[in-house]
């Protein structure tokens, strides 16, 4: 049985990303800095609709993490297949293909009447399941790939980059090193690699994508610690004995949380985009999982038919690209917000 099916760790992964997203929230606000720019952004209504359909993605995934499971089917019921359910055309299960809104099947021979006619919005797949409540199950699966894969990476990436920038010497040479190394190997043939030692599967896809993804903002880290190190505030603390370690951690790293939380929340959407190549790759979750790589994956043979399938593809490409669009948007205004003169 799937990880992802079994382990409370992993269902829990959105919930503790939307919670650490809050606390971080809550924490910025009490700095001038971030005071400033939240008034900024909430004069900004692009970033405003932008952190709506994160917020409502964020309701599906969480909602799909919360549930119990049926142990007479064998099964995980989540709140959204409650709401699913009760909603009624999202949990009918027809026969075949159907187009969106229809009232028979389609591909058949003999078109034969649906089971809830003309309330599929995005039609029904091969096994006759509704494309929407599909495209739903795929917003968890997009979280928790992008949420445990910047826990993993994050981390390793300010660990190195500020040990890179601030002590110099043999520690920045070695960790260059590892980086150019890392940098050298195209990305994808590396992520293919490592999952075909590693397995598939949930972890091991977020596992990949951290040992891949952490070279981006170590540089960035790297680069900025630089900067920081030989100013008068590091110096006036190192001068009264202030440890590295309260150096980099109370006076260097706040100075770096601007640049890290835009790289982060940009870094976001490339990652969903990641697990989608790799399923479109045969190299993504398992079949089993609600995936909108695996939709799309699905949808190659699909359009090849005749009729031509296309509302799956369109069902999971849109929702894909809407989030992938909001996170986008609100990186760029936060980038804006934060500091004003990076504006083009």
């Amino acid at each position: 049985m799937s990880i992802f099916q079994n382990d409370w760790v992993l269902n829990a992964i959105p919930l503790l990303v939307l919670a650490a997203l809050v606390y971080a929230l809550r924490q910025a606000s009490k700095q001038p800095l971030w005071s400033e720019a939240f008034r900024r952004l909430r004069r900004n209504k692009v970033a405003i609709f932008s952190v709506i359909v994160i917020g409502l993605y964020g309701l599906v995934a969480v909602l799909d993490s919360v549930g119990k499971t049926d142990k007479a089917a064998g099964t995980r019921v989540t709140l959204l297949d409650q709401f699913a359910q009760k909603v009624g055309a999202l949990s009918v299960r027809e026969r075949t293909y159907s187009a969106p809104f229809a009232r028979e099947t389609t591909g058949e021979p003999q078109p034969r009447p649906l089971e809830a006619p003309g309330k599929h919005v995005l039609g029904t797949d091969g096994t006759g399941q509704d494309v929407l409540y599909r495209s739903l199950k795929g917003t968890r699966t997009a979280f928790l790939i992008g949420g445990l894969t910047l826990l993993i990476s994050t981390p390793v990436a300010l660990l190195l980059g500020l040990a890179a920038g601030y002590y110099g010497k043999t520690t920045d040479d070695v960790i260059q090193y590892v980086y150019g190394v890392l940098s050298s190997i195209p990305s994808i043939l590396l992520l293919i690699a490592l999952i075909l030692v590693l397995g598939q599967g949930v972890l091991q896809i977020c596992i990949a994508l951290g040992i891949t993804s952490w070279v981006g903002l170590c540089r960035l880290t790297r680069g900025e610690t630089l900067k920081h190190r030989d100013r008068e505030y590091v110096r006036g603390a190192k001068a009264l004995g202030v440890s590295d370690y309260r150096i980099l951690t109370r006076h260097i790293l706040p100075n770096l949380l601007p640049i890290v939380i835009i790289n982060v929340t940009l870094g976001f959407s490339g990652l969903v985009l990641s697990e989608s190549i790799l399923s479109y790759l045969g190299l993504g979750v398992g079949a089993e999982i609600g995936s909108w790589g695996n939709m799309i994956d699905a949808a190659r043979d699909e359009l090849a038919r005749e009729p031509v399938i296309w509302w799956n593809l369109v069902g999971a490409s849109s929702a894909l690209f809407i989030l992938v669009l909001a996170f986008n948007l609100f990186g760029d205004a936060l980038r804006d917000a934060i500091d004003p003169r990076l504006r083009s």
